[in-house]
């Protein structure tokens, strides 16, 4: 192939890149606007703490939420927030200068939430629930000490569906992560802006934008070996019946409390109360016909 003929395709090439890469921030920001709209997500005037991790998720969710700041015609502020909770090996220079680069203001938060973990919890033994208290511990309190009234977490679809199947399976519970959540302690509004937002969308994006990942191989707790099998398994329902994820978080949004068995969330007690029994007193003519 000559010189200018592999010029050309080159060129074909990178505008057929471009065009998908469009077409993906696109979905992406259309997603998460609707996500936005949909839950009351942020209003004018609201103060966001954006939890960054290092991971494509919470990248992405960053970079979407800036793009939608400049176009939106409320006015919200922003303010990305790492927690290093000092795991060996966390490169701890990489978001420092990302965000700085970014321009967008920051705060890492410096907690050994490892040490405590380690020591608490026995070696083999799950460490996901006591580390995740922790840290959303750290996160409240901080966003309480700026003045955020909004937390932004980087879950996405799958995500959402992967817990819902692991409350299933492993705790007897139907429950998932809400696209928006107020904490027990009625302090603190969660959002995931994300939640609209497929995973594969998010990988692709992140590796177009070249974000600087930081890997996530700091723990191999057994939360995490159960998610993977859950993947696993949803990878290969999509295979077989392409769609079954969308159907499936379409379920999440669409409950019938009625035609489950939550004694708590339907009164099944009080059914025959309401129950229209004026055909059962009926009298019916018999009528003989020679």
């Amino acid at each position: 192939m000559s010189e200018a003929n592999t010029g050309a395709a080159m060129n074909v090439a990178e505008r057929k890149a471009k065009t998908e890469f469009n077409k993906l921030q696109k979905r992406l920001r259309r997603n998460v606007g609707k996500a936005i709209e949909d839950y009351s997500m942020i209003e004018d005037g609201d103060k966001v703490m954006v939890c960054l991790s290092g991971g494509k998720d919470s990248y992405t969710m960053l970079d979407i939420l800036l793009g939608l700041q400049k176009s939106a015609p409320i006015r919200f502020e922003i303010i990305a927030v790492n927690m290093d909770q000092k795991q060996p090996g966390f490169p701890e220079h990489i978001l420092p200068a990302y965000l700085e680069e970014l321009g967008v203001p920051f705060h890492i938060i410096e907690k050994d939430t490892y040490s405590v973990v380690k020591e608490i919890i026995p070696e083999g033994k799950t460490t996901c629930g006591l580390c995740s208290r922790l840290r959303r511990g750290t996160l409240y309190g901080y966003a309480e000490s700026i003045g955020a009234n909004k937390i932004a977490l980087g879950h996405h679809r799958d995500d959402i569906i992967e817990t819902l199947f692991l409350n299933m399976f492993h705790g007897g519970k139907l429950k998932a992560m809400p696209p928006k959540l107020l904490s027990d302690d009625k302090k603190h509004v969660l959002i995931r802006p994300l939640s609209y937002c497929k995973e594969k969308d998010i990988e692709a994006f992140a590796q177009a934008k070249e974000f600087p990942i930081i890997p996530c191989n700091l723990c191999g707790s057994q939360e995490n070996l159960q998610r993977q099998n859950i993947k696993m398994m949803l990878q290969q329902w999509e295979k077989e019946q392409p769609g079954r994820s969308e159907n499936i978080f379409a379920a999440v949004c669409n409950v019938a409390p009625s035609q489950l068995g939550d004694r708590e969330l339907w009164d099944f007690n009080d059914l025959q109360n309401q129950q229209d029994k004026s055909h059962l007193f009926t009298r019916l003519d018999v009528v003989q016909v020679d």
